[in-house]
């Protein structure tokens, strides 16, 4: 729950801190500061198996930190904090589907296409707002709508490294330097500076902090423990209070209109997302080995 109570409100740290910063900027300081942290706190080097393994690495790396965020980033340009909020919080229809065709134990049901029936009908409330003139964002939204599929791959990676049992931190940091590795690319094709003075203004330090420390070190390793300890299932069931917390959030903070339309989505994305999560699809979480690497 505390992950998910930080996980809400980062589209409204992000919303303000592309007021001085690009997407990409901000991508690559969170989680380079995120880096530094989980390098900090766990110092060794993972042994990998194979290259195999390596490889889930780096894939993981790729779609759950880079590309991601990156588009996550994107669409808040576009489209308001409170939209991304909602309709990446479909994350995990996504990764349900994937993991049927990918992972063992997965069976997909007619009640969990119901409630992905009922969810996206509350996804589309909010992205639309009651009006297709004036609130609809038809750039960030969509891209906001990719995020959680690419995320869903991730999902799966991280699922096959937690059977491989390495240190829940240090599979963590290494994600991360993948993540990093990827982003590289993306400094030169978009527009990044480093400019540090940026950060003598306390509200961008505050927020950069609160993503890097917070939402990234911190709550990475605390949701791959939740589901190490409660069990995928158990534990994805809470990503649907982010678009609860991130329109509230957006509301006092950002001053983001909440309509009764909003109001009637959310409502419709976490009953839907409930009834799908609660009888959709059964997980064999056995994950209970002591770490190696």
């Amino acid at each position: 729950m505390f992950t998910i109570l930080i996980w809400g409100t980062t589209f409204v740290s992000t919303k303000v801190l592309l007021i001085d910063f690009t997407p990409v900027e901000i991508l690559f300081f969170r989680f380079l500061i995120g880096y530094l942290v989980l390098l900090l706190i766990y110092p060794r080097s993972l042994r990998i198996a194979s290259f195999r393994e390596e490889w889930l690495f780096i894939g993981a790396g790729l779609c759950g930190v880079t590309l991601y965020f990156l588009i996550e980033n994107i669409a808040l340009v576009y489209t308001t904090a409170s939209n991304v909020g909602v309709i990446v919080s479909i994350a995990p229809f996504f990764t349900a589907v994937l993991a049927h065709f990918f992972l063992d134990g997965e069976k997909l049901t007619r009640r969990f296409i119901i409630g992905f029936g009922i969810a996206l009908s509350g996804i589309t409330l909010i992205a639309l707002n009651g009006s297709f003139i004036l609130q609809l964002n038809p750039i960030g939204d969509l891209l906001a709508f990719i995020a959680p599929a690419v995320w869903a791959i991730y999902s799966v990676l991280m699922r096959k490294i937690g059977q491989l049992r390495y240190h829940t931190i240090g599979a963590t940091r290494k994600v991360f330097f993948y993540g990093l590795i990827f982003m590289l690319p993306a400094l030169f094709l978009f527009e990044f500076h480093w400019e540090l003075g940026r950060f003598t203004n306390m509200t961008n330090l505050s927020n950069i902090l609160y993503l890097g420390l917070g939402a990234s070190a911190l709550c990475f390793v605390t949701w791959n423990r939740a589901v190490n300890l409660l069990g995928a299932i158990k534990t994805s069931v809470y990503i649907y209070l982010v678009p609860v917390i991130t329109v509230v959030s957006s509301a006092l903070i950002l001053r983001e209109q909440i309509t009764w339309v909003i109001v009637l989505g959310a409502f419709l994305t976490l009953f839907g997302s409930y009834i799908s999560e609660r009888t959709g699809h059964k997980l064999n979480n056995k994950n209970t080995n002591p770490h190696r690497g």
